[in-house]
């Protein structure tokens, strides 16, 4: 579809080659919520072949302000379902599938070999961990986004964990103060802002663009600012050491 990917393919660091290898990729959204609401519009729009979307939970009144592809109809619904059937219809050329349980263990590990990259917005550290873990071992480029109040951060993890940090590197215990918007707010359009840089840090994977994997970028809305802090892989992390990933 050549009008509608004129824009990408104009583009010297894309092209119609680049544009092909972003057809071509499978990106697995961990929570659609209102970071992966943003960064599956973006996705799907620009055509990534096939994503995965996983969400176990139901739409409330609560998540209209911020999580952009449900209506105030949805409410009750399972959040993955509609957001592949939102996104189906953003760009029929590609393939969207849904998972409305919860991942852990085998399954988790499952669906993200089936990913070329993995994009994580869930809400808790627990899924955060457990996903990184997994991404670890399979060998998996992990973006992480996460938004409460009016900041957001955004970092970029692997696939060569060997010479590379990890999400453990940087929290290797919960931080609870991050832990989910619900009793400390957030406005809306932050975990948008998120959303949006963590798809085109997969555009960027897709096509070959580097990135700097050692980095956490800090959002402050309320300045307006990006803050960079260096991430140092951890001799003894719990996870990218302990599995021989040094």
């Amino acid at each position: 579809m050549l009008s509608r990917d004129a824009r990408h393919i104009a583009l010297q660091q894309v092209g119609a080659n680049g544009q092909q290898k972003i057809a071509a990729g499978t990106a697995l959204l961990i929570g659609a919520g209102g970071i992966g609401c943003a960064a599956a519009t973006y996705l799907a729009s620009s055509g990534v072949g096939r994503l995965i979307i996983s969400d176990f939970d139901t739409v409330d009144e609560t998540n209209l302000g911020r999580q952009v592809l449900y209506t105030p109809e949805d409410v009750g619904k399972l959040k993955a379902e509609i957001a592949a059937q939102r996104l189906r219809t953003l760009h029929p050329g590609i393939e969207v599938t849904s998972i409305t349980q919860r991942l852990e263990g085998d399954t988790l590990s499952t669906a993200i070999l089936a990913a070329d990259i993995v994009l994580d917005g869930c809400d808790n550290f627990a899924t955060r961990f457990q996903v990184n873990d997994a991404c670890v071992r399979a060998g998996r480029r992990l973006i992480s986004g996460s938004a409460i109040r009016l900041e957001g951060q955004l970092a970029v993890f692997g696939p060569d964990y060997e010479n590379s940090p990890c999400y453990r590197c940087l929290y290797v215990e919960a931080d609870e103060s991050l832990d989910n918007c619900a009793g400390n707010g957030v406005l809306a359009p932050v975990p948008g802002v998120i959303g949006t840089l963590m798809a085109v840090e997969a555009l960027k994977f897709f096509v070959g663009i580097d990135t700097d994997t050692s980095v956490l970028r800090l959002y402050d809305a309320a300045t307006t600012e990006f803050r960079s802090v260096r991430i140092r892989k951890r001799e003894a992390c719990p996870t990218c050491a302990a599995s021989g990933a040094r």
